[in-house]
């Protein structure tokens, strides 16, 4: 009996991870998952409603939420999963806009793209995309600045694509089919790298939630990049590296683009990454797990997936387990080694698409 007792707990052990979850949960509220549990063990409140995005501060130590409502925005603290600060944007007379957005360095000030929408008598006056920066502790925004034409256009069609701004707070990064290199003090374009187009972190309708392919260190990015050559305009996904500071990029093609890819997830020792990807439509759609020997930046393993209309998808925090969520009240969860399903947990809530953070 003893011996069986230890071995059960070896095995229990050796199937658990200790992370904690954090996604955004219907109507108003940020589930906290316990990754060991894997259940539901705490639920905090929002109170400015449905959340919209979530993103993790540098030091790891809050989430910034942005919610759907009345356009607000909370300050969670990690550590006692309180809610610190929260207000909104909209008034009577004035509606915002936006979906997600970055904090500065110092965590004082977002930044965000918004649509300000003003109701007259009798209809809306919908105005167009404007860089925005929101003072977290005045609790209003401070400055709004017109786009470029160019950018306002591909705003319009995806104006909650990301932002990410560099260590030093120097540069604000906006990813869209170019990246945009802007100066965070009064939005001038600083450069636009013309290389590539970043894919979403989730594929289809699902909407902007958690911060590009982040490899959980600051100042630099690994993501899934797609190139078009300018002559038979002949689309090639490979992988990128890119540094916040320098502005320094390197692209290794990989092959033919596919119809779909749902992000890079990268594993804490930046040996591996994981994307899921898509090709066909309706009853020819085909999904598969993708994984990458990042030493290599090729294709080490591929196995089939059952394909989801809609979907996000997220890592543990050791990278040993792979998670596919959102528009449902599970999480599946696979083995990255082998790519094969392990288990559901069932939240028994509704998720929103505003993503996942996972803390160690």
């Amino acid at each position: 009996m003893k011996l069986l007792a230890l071995f059960s707990a070896s095995a229990l052990a050796s199937m658990a991870w200790g992370g904690t979850i954090f996604i955004g949960g219907y109507p108003d509220s940020v589930l906290v998952v316990d990754e060991a549990q894997g259940k539901v063990v705490d639920k905090i409140h929002l109170e400015t409603g449905l959340p919209m995005s979530l993103r993790l501060s540098d030091d790891k130590k809050k989430i910034f939420v942005t919610t759907n409502d009345h356009s607000g925005i909370e300050v969670i603290d990690v550590a006692s999963r309180k809610v610190l600060s929260h207000f909104v944007l909209n008034t009577a007379t004035k509606h915002y806009r936006f979906n997600g957005g970055t904090p500065d360095p110092q965590g004082k000030l977002f930044y965000a793209i918004t649509i300000e929408i003003d109701k007259q008598l009798e209809h809306y006056d919908i105005g167009k995309p404007k860089y925005t920066v929101i003072d977290l502790e005045q609790q209003k925004i401070v400055k709004t600045v017109d786009m470029p034409a160019e950018d306002e256009i591909a705003a319009n069609g995806g104006f909650a694509r990301p932002f990410e701004i560099s260590p030093d707070g120097k540069f604000l990064y906006h990813f869209r089919e170019k990246v945009v290199i802007l100066n965070p003090d009064d939005f001038k374009v600083v450069d636009r790298l013309d290389l590539s187009q970043p894919d979403q972190p989730s594929m289809e309708n699902v909407g902007f939630g958690a911060r590009l392919d982040s490899i959980g260190e600051p100042g630099k990015l690994i993501s899934l990049f797609n190139s078009t050559d300018p002559i038979v305009h002949n689309r090639v996904f490979g992988i990128a590296r890119f540094d916040l500071t320098s502005r320094a990029v390197s692209f290794n093609p990989i092959g033919p683009t596919p119809a779909g890819m749902a992000g890079l997830q990268v594993t804490p020792d930046k040996k591996s990454a994981y994307t899921i990807i898509a090709n066909g439509t309706h009853g020819n759609k085909r999904c598969e797990f993708w994984s990458f020997d990042l030493a290599t930046d090729r294709i080490a393993k591929t196995t089939e997936v059952p394909c989801r209309t809609r979907f996000s998808f997220g890592m543990s925090g050791d990278g040993k387990k792979l998670y596919i969520f959102g528009a449902g009240f599970e999480i599946e969860v696979y083995d990255a080694a082998s790519l094969k399903h392990e288990r559901t947990w069932d939240l028994n809530n509704d998720v929103t698409g505003a993503g996942m953070i996972v803390i160690p």
